[in-house]
Order: C-alpha cells, then structure tokens, then sequence
C-alpha cells in the first residue's frame, strides 16, 4: 500500500523525472538560478537540498552518492590544483576544469556550512505567455 507517501510525480514516468530532476539540479548549482514551473520547482526543492546536505558532509562517500544524482558537467571555469579555488584560465598554475561536482562540494557545500536548512526558495513568477502556467524562480540562498 502507498498511504502517506506523496510524491511530485510531475506527470512523467519515473525514469523520466529523475532525469528531469537530475538535469534541473545540475542547472540550479552551476548557475545558482533557474526558471522553471512552479510545481517542477516545488519537486526540486527538497531534492537541491538532500545534496546540498551531502555536500556539508564533504567526504568520499558523499561525494560518491552525490554524484549518482546530478550530471557532472564543466562549468566553463578552472580551479587551482592545490588550493581548490577559482583561477583565470590564464593562470601561472596547475589548473583543471572545474565540474558541478566539485563546485558542489567546495563552494556551495562550504557556503552553507553553519546553516541547518533551507538552502533554497522559490518566487513566483507571472504566467508563461504560451501557455499560462504558473512559473517561479527556484535560486540558492
């Protein structure tokens, strides 16, 4: 039986939703950001911030089950081998490109290390012109 367990089935198949929400969190730590429908925000909330958690924790198996839940893309960025921070793609020193992942675990996940919670909010936005469904923006706090 499935009493009490609701979840935001977004009207697709489950294979189909957690490759939607695996692509919309991946969106939501590169760009900090992102503009969705309402309804699809509300299911990535509480998803966003489960890995943000993981992040908090910072070690090899967090990393390992984070990585099962987003798409680990290049930010377009490069970080210095050592000291782990943002350097200029011209940079005097060992560079490798920063991914999701890593920008998870040493920016956003050290960002939020002395809160408990609510990492993300949602506004509303006014309807998308096509079709009128209710839209908001979903960022990090």
């Amino acid at each position: 039986m499935r009493h009490q367990c609701n979840r935001n089935r977004l009207g697709k198949a489950q294979d189909q939703r957690k490759a939607l929400l695996r692509a919309l969190a991946t969106e939501l730590f590169m760009h900090g950001e992102i503009k969705t429908t309402i309804s699809r925000a509300k299911a990535l909330k509480p998803y966003a911030e489960s890995l943000i958690t993981l992040a908090k924790k910072g070690d090899l198996n967090s990393r390992r089950t984070a990585l099962k839940y987003i798409y680990d893309r290049e930010t377009g960025r490069y970080m210095n081998v050592e000291t782990k921070e943002v350097v200029a793609e011209n940079a005097e020193c060992k560079k490798m490109p920063e991914t999701v992942l890593r920008k998870l675990f040493t920016e956003i996940g050290k960002q939020y290390q002395d809160r408990n919670g609510g990492y993300t909010r949602i506004y509303n936005l006014p309807p998308r012109r096509g079709d009128a469904t209710k839209m908001a923006l979903i960022q990090l706090v």
